[in-house]
């Protein structure tokens, strides 16, 4: 289950009021029209990202991530694997592997999220701000995105940006 948006946009639109005259990025809010509406009634967004992955490749991403409970730390057996596998890194303690991470979980997670999202794709599209994206390579897809941000918002040099692969 998402966080109700009613609190959702409690969190968030007060703090996004504290920045104003800042850029900004969210990731993750708004997901649902609710929110992507509560939004639109304080500020007109300048640029929509939305990446369009495979559901293959989020479910292997997803189901290969574990967890160190106490810290917070997440591993990824395919890229960013623990030292010793099971074990956090710094404590040597067990990780976990959230329920919602496990494949089953994952692929209805995903079909609730894509069903949620497309209001609000919908209607970022109808504004002409949306860019999407599709790929399931980061290195590949992040100059794309790189350049339309150095584009829209006079950010800093391409290669001032690092990024890991996932």
């Amino acid at each position: 289950m998402l966080v109700p948006d009613h609190v959702m946009t409690k969190l968030m639109l007060p703090r996004l009021e504290q920045l104003s005259g800042h850029s900004w990025l969210l990731d993750g809010f708004p997901r649902t029209q609710s929110q992507a509406l509560a939004l639109n009634n304080l500020y007109q967004l300048d640029l929509v990202i939305s990446l369009n992955i495979p559901y293959e490749t989020l479910r292997e991403r997803l189901s290969d991530r574990w967890v160190h409970p106490a810290s917070g730390r997440v591993y990824n057996m395919g890229f960013n694997p623990p030292r010793v596998q099971g074990k956090d890194d710094v404590t040597g303690e067990p990780l976990i592997q959230h329920d919602d991470d496990k494949p089953e979980a994952l692929m209805s997670r995903l079909r609730h999220y894509k069903d949620v999202a497309k209001p609000v794709m919908n209607l970022y599209k109808s504004q002409g701000v949306l860019h999407s994206f599709s790929g399931t390579d980061t290195n590949r897809i992040w100059p794309y995105i790189n350049s339309l941000l150095n584009t829209k918002m006079h950010t800093q040099p391409p290669d001032a940006c690092q990024t890991k692969t996932p």
